[in-house]
């Protein structure tokens, strides 16, 4: 009995940290976002600069002129709303990240996309990688919904890296903790950017372009084997 009720235990814990569909319906405002969508933004704002612990119900509700009442019947609680945004935010980096792997050629090619990508998610989508940060900063489980929904993407780089290897166009390393220094130093240097802008110093285009060029500069002198 015991066995069968932790056996229950660990599928509704797989389960919780799968990704859900997120609702989407009600009325649309002049742009056509729906009610879902417009809470769904205005969450992940407020989650990415506020944090997930100040930010609010009440607050949210204010800001969006409806009723907290409104929010609570598309998503029942705090944590549901973070587990909505978590899903949709890992969907459209995902989508992001693979459009990028699918127009770019192989080798050095397609690791310079993919930080390119980044950048200009970042530029484009702030909020987004700030939900990542908060993400790292808040752990489980909400890190760990967020890695379950990138996993295929995480496998299909991690294949691509270890196939550059074996070819001997990378120097060996292991594939994924590779990874995790990739995403670690783009993601810190996309935090730094975002430090300034908190200090009042807005970095222009040129800079972001020079910070975003020396990183592809050290993971090509970290990766790429020199043919000469």
């Amino acid at each position: 009995m015991t066995g069968s009720t932790t056996g229950q235990g660990a599928s509704a814990a797989r389960d919780r940290s799968r990704p859900r569909p997120v609702p989407t319906g009600g009325r649309t405002d002049a742009e056509g976002a729906t009610t879902s969508e417009r809470i769904l933004d205005a969450a992940l704002v407020s989650f990415a600069t506020r944090g997930y612990e100040a930010s609010s119900l009440d607050a949210l509700a204010v800001g969006l002129a409806i009723r907290k009442q409104t929010i609570l019947y598309w998503f029942p609680s705090k944590e549901v709303l973070l587990e909505a945004v978590v899903d949709r935010s890992a969907i459209e980096l995902s989508a992001a990240l693979e459009a990028s792997l699918t127009t770019a050629d192989t080798g050095w090619a397609r690791v310079e996309a993919v930080v390119k990508s980044v950048f200009r998610l970042a530029a484009r989508r702030p909020e987004l990688l700030g939900l990542v940060r908060e993400m790292g900063r808040l752990g489980t489980p909400a890190a760990t919904r967020f890695v379950t929904a990138i996993e295929p993407l995480v496998q299909r780089a991690t294949g691509f890296l270890e196939a550059e290897m074996d070819s001997g166009h990378m120097k060996r390393h292991d594939a994924r903790l590779l990874l995790l220094a990739i995403y670690s130093t783009v993601i810190g240097m996309l935090t730094e950017v975002e430090v300034l802008r908190a200090f009042g110093e807005e970095p222009t285009a040129r800079s972001l372009v020079r910070r975003r060029n020396e990183i592809l500069e050290l993971l090509r002198s970290a990766l790429v084997i020199d043919s000469g």
